[in-house]
């Protein structure tokens, strides 16, 4: 009977161990943020204005995964936010055009990162992107 009960402990601490959720959607964390334009001159030597990004894609990356895992839209006042995520590390990003004029493609990612702990909640510094 004390074998089996061993046996019973030991598979209940293995199945324990492997019950680790990794990052991404099920869990009662979340994620916002809010993007905001800064509009330059063809030249970009010239502000022009400065506003919230309405309708602009922001992406989210779980754990150290390649590409994104869920993307959204910003609001009318350029606010977003990832819901019901487990704890762990997460990557935010959205695209800008390129200031520098260096990149081939003219445009640049601009990303942040982030480890969540469980439950809670990550108020993101603000993208600001060029256009």
């Amino acid at each position: 009977m004390k074998k089996i009960f061993n046996c019973i402990i030991i598979i209940g601490l293995l199945f324990a161990g492997g019950c680790k959720k990794e990052p991404g959607v099920g869990g009662n964390a979340s994620i916002s943020g809010q993007v905001i334009t800064r509009k330059f001159n063809a030249t970009f030597t010239g502000i022009l204005g400065t506003y919230p990004s309405a309708d602009h894609y922001v992406y989210i990356v779980y754990g150290d995964n390649v590409g994104y895992d869920g993307r959204t839209k910003t609001d009318n006042n350029g606010y977003y936010k990832f819901q019901y995520l487990y704890p762990g590390k997460y990557k935010i990003y959205t695209y800008s055009k390129d200031s520098t004029g260096q990149i081939l493609s003219g445009t640049v990612a601009v990303t942040n990162e982030v480890v969540l702990k469980r439950n809670g909640h990550s108020e993101m510094p603000n993208f600001i992107i060029y256009e």
